[in-house]
């Protein structure tokens, strides 16, 4: 079988390619250049360079670095036999993800640039774009931490077997044709074994610290915005303090809000129609119920009836018990059976019975 792998330098993709190879696939690789050559682009490179002294210290997905990443994954790619094409999807990438991403917070809203990278890029845009380009391919393979598996006539997916590595929240927005295109061959995995794989093969990528966030810099250099001076105030209106602009904070922020108050406050709204910052104490942050919209359904196209499932609110959150309901087309109201902590409108509610991933969707409170 011909498969293109989405490769970016790091350990997973790498022994995923590598994995494919020895059990005698034709196996190419495929990276995504997305960092553009906009004026802001040009902007934050030529501040990035006057730092220089200040590299960041941990691994991104997004940044001026990227001339450099792709150097290393050709060379990785070269160390295991393996053609390497650079696919450019900096537009695609600029209209789906960092427009999504600018208007979320600018609205006072937290999203997960991630979520639709992940659906609209990596299992999307690449693998056409490289097709487009001329590059056949029977099957598209990437190294996140999840299953696929065939059930009658549809595909699920399912959470990766090492728990802590688990990678399905982030795709949750797959489709149906996507997941019927799709291997990771890593899902039966843990991190240790792959790291140890890679050593065993003298690949230097084996110790290569996981890319820890989708940007490295102030994203106020992303949202390229003045700043909008507001007032912060409490759940009846009583002004505590000031601000520069809504999208500089997100719910449930503790640290930074520059208040005096007898117990630690955290961000409970943001009101982009009154350009005000709510907060208040802890137990202001708790809830019990939420509304998502912008739905996706894996083992059945539409929520017919409530059902008792898992959720997740955050990616590193442990599942917890809720009951979903649908609300008319294309919404689902979340019922949680233990209180939550600062649910954050923009996040992703993705739902889970066991290991198989029922769907998600956008949290809208």
């Amino acid at each position: 079988m011909k498969i293109l792998v989405g490769m970016s330098g790091g350990v997973d993709s790498t022994v995923a390619a590598l994995m494919l190879k020895e059990q005698g696939h034709e196996v190419i690789g495929a990276t995504m250049a997305i960092w553009g050559n906009k004026e802001i682009h040009k902007r934050i490179q030529a501040k990035m360079e006057a730092l220089s002294d200040k590299k960041p210290t941990h691994v991104t997905c997004y940044g001026p670095e990227e001339k450099e990443k792709l150097e290393e994954t050709k060379k990785v790619a070269q160390s295991i036999g393996v053609p390497l094409y650079i696919i450019d999807c900096a537009e695609k990438y600029e209209e789906i993800v960092l427009d999504n991403f600018k208007k979320e917070y600018i609205g006072g809203r937290t999203p997960n640039p991630c979520i639709w990278c992940n659906s609209l890029i990596k299992f999307y845009a690449l693998p056409k774009l490289a097709r487009e380009q001329g590059i056949n391919y029977d099957k598209f393979a990437t190294g996140h931490y999840a299953r696929i598996e065939k059930s009658g006539d549809r595909y699920l997916l399912k959470r990766g077997l090492n728990e802590s590595k688990d990678q399905s929240y982030f795709l949750y927005r797959l489709t149906q044709e996507q997941l019927s295109n799709i291997i990771l061959p890593l899902g039966t995995y843990n991190k240790e074994e792959i790291r140890s794989i890679a050593e065993k093969h003298g690949l230097k990528v084996f110790d290569k610290p996981d890319s820890q966030d989708f940007y490295n810099g102030d994203y106020n250099e992303l949202l390229d915005v003045k700043p909008l001076k507001g007032n912060i105030v409490d759940r009846n209106g009583k002004v505590l303090g000031q601000h520069e602009g809504i999208w500089n904070y997100t719910i449930g922020q503790r640290k930074g809000i520059g208040i005096s108050a007898p117990a630690p406050l955290y961000v409970l709204e943001l009101r982009k129609d009154t350009n005000e910052v709510v907060v208040g104490y802890r137990d202001e942050t708790m809830q019990d119920s939420l509304v998502a919209t912008n739905l996706n359904w894996i083992p059945f196209d539409e929520l017919e009836q409530p059902k008792k499932c898992l959720a997740k609110i955050r990616s590193t959150q442990k599942p917890t018990e809720v009951t979903i309901t649908p609300q008319g087309e294309d919404k689902v109201l979340v019922k949680f059976d233990n209180m939550q902590k600062s649910i954050a409108a923009g996040q992703s509610v993705v739902f889970y019975d066991g290991d198989i991933i029922l769907g998600g969707g956008i949290i809208n409170i």
